[in-house]
């Protein structure tokens, strides 16, 4: 190794090498451990006399991607690169069959010991659809479960938004590097999760951007982590029914909300339901399927209190003037007597706090009196 590797964790920098040869598998890699009964130092330094085989493996590791990683661990004390061999890795994700050797973690790393559900559903979602995606994750946040996706739009970013809201926060797994922001439309809300008590993590090195294949790989990390995965709209072909599917064969908790029978993004939840899915329609119907009470979790009620509090804040006349249908912006604006500019600002916050949502002719209320 060279010398900038020798500025992390050794343990750390020898999984980052093995993870940075990109053509092999961690499989190959954790069968190669195991069979030689050898450590990930022994594999990245060459520290020991390899056999042939397993030198084949060790000339793929990428230096560029050791460096690139370290340079984006050292930009912030808020990153974290967690190793395979880490107690601070989910125990869930060794079930895998392939598990990430590493994990680019931004945020509060301390969630991925948190029970979660997953939250998943179409990008083109519908307002209510986004609504429902917005209440359940705020119920479960403040009931002490952290909410995972995929922080792509629509029903993913409505859920995220709404667990931040919430008491635990939440986890966006992503199908890039940690620094490549997809969409780039989700940049606030990025930036929202990662500074406020929310983490943003992958398998990906810095530098990685959006490819076809991350997709169904951060696909099968949202399982893996979650003790279930609830779909709200997804149409019958989509990437949301693939999540489904892996949560189903780990042996995770499917859920699905029912909508309706004449809408496309309805005909992937009752298909789920139809195979044995369990049908929500509010929070209760999840935490006794997971067997999971807020008393278990561990809350801390003056805690719940505050942030309750720091919520009612948010019911406020400008909000009030929201109404549940497309209210537009100008109405907003005359209705508390302020500029467009100014009401467009308010909101702009309410929106990330997924108080409201933006939609073609002004804003809808989520949630809020």
């Amino acid at each position: 190794m060279n010398q900038q590797v020798s500025q992390i964790d050794s343990d750390v920098s020898a999984w980052v090498a093995l993870a940075s040869a990109q053509r092999v598998s961690p499989k190959v890699w954790l069968q190669a451990l195991e069979h030689y009964q050898l450590c990930a130092a022994d594999l990245a330094d060459n520290a020991v006399s390899l056999p042939d085989a397993v030198k084949q493996l060790t000339d793929q590791i990428s230096k560029p991607l050791i460096a690139a990683a370290i340079t984006w661990q050292h930009e912030s004390d808020n990153r974290h690169i967690i190793p395979y061999s880490s107690s601070y890795y989910p125990q869930s994700l060794k079930q895998l069959d392939s598990p990430p050797l590493v994990l680019f973690a931004a945020g509060d790393s301390t969630l991925l010991q948190n029970p979660q559900i997953a939250i998943v559903g179409s990008r083109r979602a519908s307002i209510q659809g986004k609504r429902v995606a917005n209440e359940f994750a705020y119920g479960l946040s403040s009931k002490g479960i952290a909410v995972t996706s995929g922080l792509a739009m629509g029903i993913d970013s409505a859920a995220h938004q709404g667990a931040m809201a919430g008491i635990t926060g939440t986890i966006a797994v992503m199908g890039t590097g940690p620094d490549s922001i997809y969409p780039t439309k989700n940049r606030k809300l990025y930036e929202a999760i990662n500074n406020e008590g929310g983490l943003t993590v992958t398998e990906f090195f810095p530098g990685q951007g959006p490819k076809p294949w991350h997709f169904p790989r951060r696909n099968r990390i949202i399982a893996a982590l979650s003790l279930g995965t609830l779909v709200v709209e997804a149409k019958i072909k989509s990437g949301t029914l693939i999540t489904a599917n892996l949560a189903a064969d780990m042996g995770r908790e499917v859920f699905a909300v029912p909508g309706n029978i004449f809408h496309a993004y309805s005909e992937g939840c009752h298909w789920l339901i139809q195979q044995g899915a369990k049908l929500v329609t509010n929070i209760n119907d999840i935490l006794d399927e997971i067997g999971l009470r807020p008393e278990q979790l561990g809350l801390d009620v003056n805690e719940q209190n505050e942030k309750s509090a720091a919520n009612s804040l948010a019911t406020d006349k400008l909000l009030a003037s929201v109404d549940y249908d497309i209210t537009a912006i100008d109405v907003i604006a005359q209705r508390n007597a302020v500029s467009v500019s100014q009401a467009m600002a308010s909101l702009l916050e309410y929106e990330l706090r997924g108080l409201v949502a933006a939609v073609p002719g002004g804003y809808v209320k989520l949630r809020g009196k």
